[in-house]
């Protein structure tokens, strides 16, 4: 174990701690579960997960993403301990993608589809934090869909924010933004001292401050308990432990447990996969993490939740985004944040439920900023319409709807735009006249697919009357058997207009006919 490694693991994992515990807690809330069960997805998803995990930022724990999954399975299984039997399925269905090697789906995600992710969710941290900012908290911490659970949505909530701002939350929250975009300006990060200070820490303290100064200075100012870090109460270690809650195995027989088990597994994965591939673009050191194993870690992890009460677990970029700008260097960080979850909860309770969700707010807010910064768009911009239209259209999408869809709309155009590059390039064209006679020299690219049918039939369809037509196939690694019919039928009919056909290192196929 190296210091070096250790000391900025430890500050990093007590930053994100007291960034997701709030968000822990909230998904909980919108998910309709008992509050503790966010808790034990944290635990569960900062110790185990990491573990297991072959990721050194990445920190998982509830999925704000699968909220909706979660409600409609409560309604339809009728119990929570029912729900918990079709997780700890899906987190063995999980176990099995990771051990059958699906993992390698996440390595096709395109790049911009992945930049505009991160982008978006930024965007979106930023506009659902505005309103925890000034102390207006009536949707939950860690939604991050378009349409909320308090029936506004991520625009006209701020619109109703204006009407019941909080003064003390909001000053709290000024102040602390202020603090956290100071913290990261050259001259404070190269200073000795501010430079090992985390700016998050720092503004935790001064909210706690700031909520102990704006009451005895304004009674009016003292920030509400609602809007403040409110925690389950436990009493002792052996309460916490007694509070676990374990799944119907009697439902085993019920085929709606493996439905949703299979759906849960599904989502989760692809959340995890996406997460793990955005948390791997913004690595400082550009390292790789093994998908597969990730699978079989979030199987893992989400097989404990449903064994002991937890919610379902995903890699989480919000949390891995604050993990990687608090300078986390290891795994280490992550399982600090969730040993820091069963630690704080009985050592210093009333520490922690005075802490302004406004300050917390204000450092999801830098984080979203980080994210979506405008230098990101610039750059892929320049980079071409095939990357920036699926950037934005995931973006956009996204705001509107949520992750899973604005990812399939970005792929969906990225792959417009692989058929297109793909049709219209298979091959070198040139004609020539020689002698008064039609020379058509066509050399194959390296790999032509079957979507390169229309474009040979166009070409063959074009060559005029006694020409002479060489098709070179020496550059090619792959040929399609769809093209390959397609040019031997050009071969065997060339000598109805009398064109002469000659193939090289393209192997001739038997063409199927029924005359």
């Amino acid at each position: 174990m190296k210091f070096k490694t250790l000391v900025p693991d430890l500050k990093a994992g007590l930053v994100v701690f007291l960034v997701a515990l709030p968000l822990c807690l909230g998904i909980a809330l919108a998910q309709n579960v008992p509050l503790f069960s966010g808790i034990i997805a944290g635990i569960v998803g900062g110790i185990v997960v990491a573990a297991i995990s072959g990721s050194r930022l990445s920190v998982s724990g509830p999925a704000a993403g699968l909220t909706s999954i979660v409600l409609s399975s409560l309604m339809t299984l009728g119990s929570f301990e029912t729900f918990l039997l079709a997780l700890c399925i899906a987190g063995l269905i999980q176990i099995a993608l990771g051990i059958l090697k699906a993992g390698i789906v996440g390595y096709y995600f395109p790049t911009a589809v992945i930049k505009g992710m991160l982008a978006a969710i930024g965007i979106i941290l930023i506009l659902k934090q505005i309103p925890h900012l000034f102390g207006y908290d009536k949707d939950t911490e860690g939604d991050e869909t378009f349409v909320q659970t308090d029936g506004e949505n991520s625009f006209t909530e701020l619109a109703q924010m204006l009407q019941d701002i909080s003064p003390g939350a909001s000053i709290t929250g000024m102040v602390c933004l202020a603090l956290m975009f100071l913290w990261q300006s050259p001259g404070f990060k190269r200073n000795k001292i501010t430079g090992q200070l985390p700016g998050a820490l720092l503004v935790v303290i001064v909210g706690i401050v700031l909520n102990v100064t704006l009451t005895g200075v304004n009674p009016g100012w003292a920030i509400q308990t609602e809007h403040l870090v409110n925690l389950p109460d436990f009493s002792s270690v052996s309460d916490f432990f007694a509070s676990f809650t374990h799944p119907n195995f009697a439902a085993l027989n019920n085929p709606k447990v493996y439905e949703i088990a299979f759906i849960i597994a599904i989502v989760a994965s692809l959340e995890t996969l996406l997460s793990i591939e955005a948390v791997d673009k913004i690595d400082p050191d550009n390292q790789i993490s093994p998908t597969n194993r990730e699978l079989v870690a979030q199987g893992t992890g989400n097989l404990i939740c449903g064994l002991i009460g937890g919610i379902p677990i995903t890699s989480v970029i919000v949390r891995s985004s604050v993990n990687v700008s608090a300078g986390a260097k290891t795994q280490r960080s992550s399982i600090v944040h969730g040993l820091l979850f069963f630690v704080a909860i009985f050592l210093i309770p009333g520490l922690l439920e005075m802490i302004p969700l406004s300050a917390l707010a204000a450092i999801l807010i830098v984080t979203g900023a980080n994210l979506a910064k405008p230098a990101l768009f610039k750059n892929t911009f320049k980079q071409g319409l095939d990357q920036f239209l699926p950037f934005l259209l995931t973006i956009v999408v996204m705001l509107l709807t949520d992750l899973l869809k604005g990812v399939s709309a970005g792929i969906v155009i990225s792959v417009f735009f692989i058929l297109k590059q793909n049709y219209k390039s298979p091959f070198k064209l040139i004609k020539e006249d020689i002698n008064g006679q039609t020379n058509v020299f066509m050399k194959l690219s390296q790999n032509v697919t079957f979507i390169n049918k229309g474009k040979f039939i166009d070409v063959f369809k074009n060559v005029p009357q006694n020409a002479v037509v060489y098709i070179d196939g020496g550059r090619s690694v792959f040929i399609d058997k769809d093209v390959l019919e397609i040019i031997s039928s050009f071969k065997k009919s060339a000598h109805l207009k009398n064109i002469k056909v000659h193939l090289e290192e393209i192997p001739e196929v038997d063409i199927y006919d029924s005359h």
